[in-house]
């Protein structure tokens, strides 16, 4: 499948997620996606302390600085492309992080719904 990597949840041009931290699957700050991803990191989401604890105990440690990537690791408060199926999980976890939904990807819909999404709102802004 591939997607036209520009289109939001809302059917509009998808907004960059984040500059500080780089985040995207291609690391261009936005969370464009392609048959390579196959992570799919659609989801723009604002972390919360709470949503990395719980992803570093399911095995998703984005915490945690690796600067051989360039990788400074996740901060509370900050923007970040996630998979659409970590958030998923952090959803039924009760631990889900506020979502842009300017700037999350289409594709995300494939296993989360619209209304869901909606939910957990947060107004757009770059970062």
């Amino acid at each position: 499948m591939n997607m036209d990597p520009s289109v939001n949840v809302l059917g509009g041009k998808l907004v960059p997620c984040s500059h500080h931290p780089l985040t995207g699957f291609f690391r261009d700050g936005c969370c464009n996606t392609s048959d390579e991803d196959f992570g799919s990191h659609t989801v723009c989401i604002q972390a919360t302390e709470e949503f990395l604890i719980s992803q570093k105990a399911s095995g998703n440690d984005l915490m945690t600085p690796h600067p051989e990537y360039s990788f400074a690791g996740v901060k509370p408060g900050e923007k970040w492309c996630l998979c659409a199926s970590r958030w998923l999980e952090a959803y039924r976890n009760g631990v889900a992080p506020l979502v842009f939904l300017e700037s999350t990807h289409k594709r995300a819909l494939e296993i989360i719904p619209l209304e869901t999404l909606e939910r957990f709102a947060a107004e757009t802004e770059i970062s």
